[in-house]
């Protein structure tokens, strides 16, 4: 390291910012995604395991830190520090709270911290859009998309799939809450003009009536458990990750964005994984579609689980970094770092 290195000055970016930088940019946000996953693919990247901070008082709750290391041109290093708290939607705020720290690749010092939901919810749906999109090309793209689970993942994939050219004969809605499905189906009649929008009385009979199946819960543990509901072998995004039975995941095709990532922590994967003792089940990863090397059959139930990797975050938050300080009023914090001469 050159004597001569500088010091980064310290910036901090709002939610508004972050918002304002990514608005409209739906299909360059999916671009900038498939990079880093072909990045990560050609081991680019560092993307240690996700670490769970949970809480014997709390058990529905956790904290989650993502640290990683994105190579290529924007190299970046950095962490995400994403809570889940289901019980905030009760109380009227929401159920995740994120920031994201970057950190400069040459010194190692933080150079930025931004609010994080935005950017954790962005890029979850920019890459299940992106999986929808090259899963499908063998299939014909689905007619009609079923959400389960209708929050706020839930908006921003349809968002995503809408802005990337996605248009649908029918859109099922389905959730626990009768409340959440009402507020998602006015979300949808502002935004949509062409569909009929059908909000179900259950879940079999939102997924046996979709061709896309959107998971994005909360749930811990496996609830659909049922391999007959997906005999018309749809295309499942299961975002959620703990939706599905080992059963089902055992009879469908099955692409997850990283191996060793997707099996821990009981995901729907890992389960099969602890059922078989084996990973034979998993056909490949989104990478190997992205570059052809995996063809996803017709005739098959065809499940994409991503864990949701931390590069896909910095990829995405030094996006948002140089859209600000090229064209938005950074706040820098002046002397966030002090302390600088070795001696005093």
């Amino acid at each position: 390291m050159s004597e001569q290195a500088k010091v980064p000055s310290f910036t901090v970016i709002s939610g508004a910012q972050v918002q304002q930088a990514l608005a409209g940019r739906e299909r360059q946000v999916v671009d900038i995604v498939e990079a880093a996953y072909r990045l990560h693919g050609a081991g680019s990247t560092v993307n240690p395991p996700s670490y769970f901070l949970r809480f014997p008082d709390r058990p529905t709750s956790r904290i989650i830190a993502l640290p990683a290391s994105l190579g290529g041109s924007s190299a970046v290093d950095g962490i995400k520090w994403i809570s889940s708290f289901p019980e905030n939607v009760a109380a009227g705020i929401p159920r995740a709270s994120a920031v994201l720290v970057l950190n400069d690749h040459d010194t190692g010092y933080p150079f930025a911290c931004l609010e994080s939901s935005i950017i954790s919810a962005t890029r979850t749906a920019a890459s299940a859009a992106l999986a929808a999109d090259h899963l499908s090309r063998d299939r014909g793209r689905p007619r009609r998309v079923g959400f389960f689970g209708v929050g706020l993942i839930a908006r921003y994939l349809h968002t995503y799939l809408h802005a990337t050219g996605w248009t649908f004969d029918e859109i099922g809605v389905y959730d626990l809450s009768a409340d959440h499905s009402a507020g998602f189906r006015s979300y949808l009649e502002r935004v949509e003009s062409g569909p009929r929008i059908t909000v179900h009385d259950s879940a079999e009979e939102l997924i046996r009536s979709s061709d896309l199946v959107v998971f994005a819960t909360v749930a811990g543990t496996p609830h659909v458990h049922d391999p007959a509901w997906f005999a018309h072998h749809p295309l499942v995004l299961h975002v959620s990750l703990r939706d599905l039975s080992p059963e089902i995941i055992l009879s469908s095709v099955n692409v997850v964005d990283d191996v060793e990532h997707c099996l821990k922590a009981d995901t729907s994967p890992h389960l099969a994984e602890q059922r078989t003792g084996n990973r034979d089940f998993l056909d490949g990863t989104i990478n190997d579609v992205l570059d052809g090397r995996l063809k996803i059959p017709g005739d098959r139930t065809v499940v994409f689980s991503p864990f949701g990797l931390g590069v896909l975050d910095l990829a995405v938050g030094k996006y948002v970094y140089d859209e600000v300080l090229a064209h938005g009023e950074p706040t820098v914090v002046p002397d966030f770092f002090a302390e600088l001469r070795r001696y005093g």
